[in-house]
């Protein structure tokens, strides 16, 4: 008989409590994130917040990519000071051949103070453009001022969906002060792990709504005025070498750029970073922390006396004194940066080097990357089979004054000058060349020493590049131990770079400013390099390859006209760039690469011309050319070609025979006669 006890058991009961008490919180937990979800969703269909995704879809041409000027939020706490990239274009669904390349890092790497053709990535994008004509490069620079490694990490995890077949980096100087940076004001807490989880909250709209309720419930000053973003954006102005606050941007610097190979290495994309350069030589310590006169009797009084020793250029007493206070302590700044001064004017490089640099990591304002961050970026290069070193430093050691970089390569403590980032832009290039991410005709390369005299940077972008560092020179921290530059505006450039750089207009109109200015004062090879710059800025736009080859042609500089023409034939296979290609390549005397151009112009002859005339006279000029390679000396076969040429009225093509002519024969009646109508006519 089974019986039924109707008095409870306090077990069962507790047990049955607690899993009711469990389901209510799991039920709780699972409706809040239901809501949280559902709030979410709401923010972003009612489009609250902004999209910090990478890259958003180009305004003008939805076939494009282009960096997503809300992507920088993310760093910054403080909005106001959150800042910009550039607007460099590429395809969403990348062309077969072409080689994608992007470039990720702070304001060195984006060409600070000149940027746009200024920048390292330009030049380098400039020589492969005329290396390899017939190639598509998309060179990306996604570089932003006042960021460090968090930025280049972050970036580098949407990167990889973009089938890139290279990237290039060069990043280090900012990771105390840049935003996030350990000594920065903007910092959002010193665990690397913890900071990145938390930008990754931060791309939820929610997180933007609770941020912004924050901001207006404590009055939070949004502003970006009042001072420079560098004095903005410093925390503490005093970080002594291997203090723990200094150990905290070292393993910060490792953490996020060890993340950022390990991942790209991890997809098989081929990474080429740069070690990193400063200002050794000529650039005083920002801040010399004080020593303890208790705990190192004797210091300040050697010092001071050693510092007016120098003054009064006495070296032999200076070095003596000097040395003295650093046999006391040997980790001050400015008295390793005086041994140094003392150490290059006796000869002794190798040792003023070793005081410069020592002199750099002590200083207490951390502007400038201590040495080890490069000794970081040589091991995580031997760690990872795809990534690359870029020896800059070496690069430019080579290039300074006894292998100590100085005022000769830097324009303050960390900003090359122009020498210098073209310089950059070769390190760069030699190390993927010999990674063989290209092969090279060296008969058909651009050598440095080309670069150097072709790469079109405008005048106005060289000038408001010294403009703007000098009214940086006026700021803190660079007014402590720079003197500010004398400048005087005169010229249209001068005017036109002065109004660039303190932002009175844009870099477009400055630019289209000083085209107008050039071609109304006949000077057609600078309106053609303003052109070759407008190419580089916006490599899509026809209309930019196509004035520079008109200028070009104008200037009787046929090579470069015809590689601009090609370029826009490339862009528009339209009938004008098809024509002027031609009559390019027939004042060249090259009629064999005329004649496809000229069958494209009659199949797309718009013009009303008889350009069957002119194939007829293109295809005898061939007979003749043919023929004539078997005989080089036959007269009467190199005037025919020269009144082939008078009849297309390429009277270039026609000098070229003439002169043949008359180097064989200097009387030659033909020939004398076609080169008076020449002249005559002319």
């Amino acid at each position: 008989m089974i019986r039924f006890d109707n008095k409870h058991n306090p077990k069962i009961e507790n047990r049955l409590s607690r899993g009711r008490v469990i389901l209510f919180k799991i039920t709780g937990i699972l409706l809040s994130l239901f809501i949280l979800l559902l709030l979410e969703l709401s923010l972003r269909i009612f489009k609250y917040g902004s999209n910090l995704s990478l890259f958003v879809e180009y305004p003008n041409n939805k076939d494009y990519l282009v960096l997503n000027p809300d992507a920088s939020k993310k760093y910054f706490t403080n909005r106001a000071l959150a800042t910009e990239g550039n607007v460099e274009l590429f395809k969403k669904k990348k062309d077969e051949g072409t080689l994608r390349i992007f470039v990720l890092g702070e304001s060195t790497t984006i060409g600070y103070p000149y940027f746009h053709n200024g920048s390292f990535h330009r030049w380098l994008q400039y020589r492969l453009i005329h290396n390899w004509p017939d190639r598509n490069f998309e060179i990306i620079n996604l570089s932003l001022t006042a960021v460090n490694s968090y930025t280049v990490l972050g970036f580098a995890k949407e990167l990889i969906n973009y089938k890139p077949d290279a990237i290039l980096i060069y990043v280090g100087h900012n990771e105390y002060y840049g935003t996030l940076g350990v000594a920065c004001t903007d910092k959002i807490g010193g665990n690397p792990f913890l900071v990145n989880m938390i930008l990754k909250l931060r791309e939820l709209r929610l997180t933007q709504l609770l941020t912004n309720l924050y901001e207006k419930i404590a009055g939070r000053r949004m502003t970006g005025s009042g001072g420079t973003r560098m004095k903005m954006m410093v925390a503490d102005e005093q970080i002594p070498y291997n203090s723990k606050l200094f150990n905290r941007g070292i393993n910060q610097f490792r953490y996020n750029v060890d993340k950022t190979l390990s991942l790209f290495n991890k997809h098989k994309i081929p990474v080429f970073i740069s070690n990193l350069v400063s200002n050794e030589k000529d650039f005083k310590p920002f801040v010399n922390i004080a020593i303890d006169s208790i705990q190192f009797p004797g210091f300040e009084k050697n010092f001071k006396s050693g510092l007016e020793a120098f003054k009064n250029n006495d070296f032999l007493e200076a070095s003596k004194l000097l040395q003295k206070s650093n046999i006391i302590f040997n980790a001050n700044a400015l008295s390793n940066f005086y041994l140094g001064k003392i150490a290059y004017k006796q000869g002794d490089f190798k040792k003023a080097k070793e005081y410069f640099v020592r002199a750099k990591d002590l200083d207490g304002l951390r502007f400038r990357a201590p040495e080890q961050l490069n000794a970081i970026i040589l091991q995580l290069c031997n760690k990872y089979p795809n990534v690359h070193l870029v020896d800059t430093k070496a690069a430019f050691e080579n290039w300074s004054n006894d292998h100590i970089i100085g005022n000769e390569l830097i324009l303050e403590h960390v900003h090359p000058n122009l020498t210098g980032y073209a310089l950059m832009s070769d390190v760069f290039y030699e190390t993927m060349k010999k990674e063989n991410l290209f092969s090279v005709n060296k008969e058909k390369e651009l050598t440095f020493k080309l670069l150097l005299q072709d790469m079109p940077v405008a005048k106005v972008d060289s000038l408001a590049g010294i403009y703007r560092v000098s009214n940086l020179k006026k700021s803190w921290p660079l007014s402590e131990v720079l003197r500010p530059d004398t400048i005087t505006i005169s010229t249209e450039e001068e005017k036109l770079a002065w109004d660039l750089a303190i932002k009175k207009i844009s870099w477009k109109d400055a630019i289209n400013s000083l085209y107008d200015y050039d071609i109304k004062n006949q000077k057609l090879t600078e309106a053609r390099k303003i052109m070759e710059a407008l190419v580089l800025e916006y490599p899509e736009k026809v209309l930019y390859d196509e004035k520079t080859a008109m200028l070009s042609s104008k200037s009787k500089d046929y090579e470069r006209a015809i590689f601009y023409y090609k370029r826009a034939f490339n862009l528009s296979a339209s009938f004008d760039n098809a024509i002027s290609l031609s009559l390019n390549y027939l004042k060249l005397d090259r009629p064999v690469e005329a004649i496809p151009y000229i069958e494209f112009s009659i199949k797309n002859n718009t013009s009303g011309l008889n350009l069957l005339a002119l194939k007829s006279a293109t295809e005898e000029v061939i007979q003749l050319k043919n023929a004539n390679s078997n005989d080089s000396t036959n007269v009467s076969v190199l005037n025919k070609v020269a009144r082939a040429y008078i009849k297309m009225d390429n009277t270039e093509g026609a000098l070229i025979y003439i002169r043949k002519t008359l180097r064989l024969d200097s009387k030659n009646p033909e020939a004398l006669y076609m080169l008076a109508h020449i002249n005559n006519t002319n």
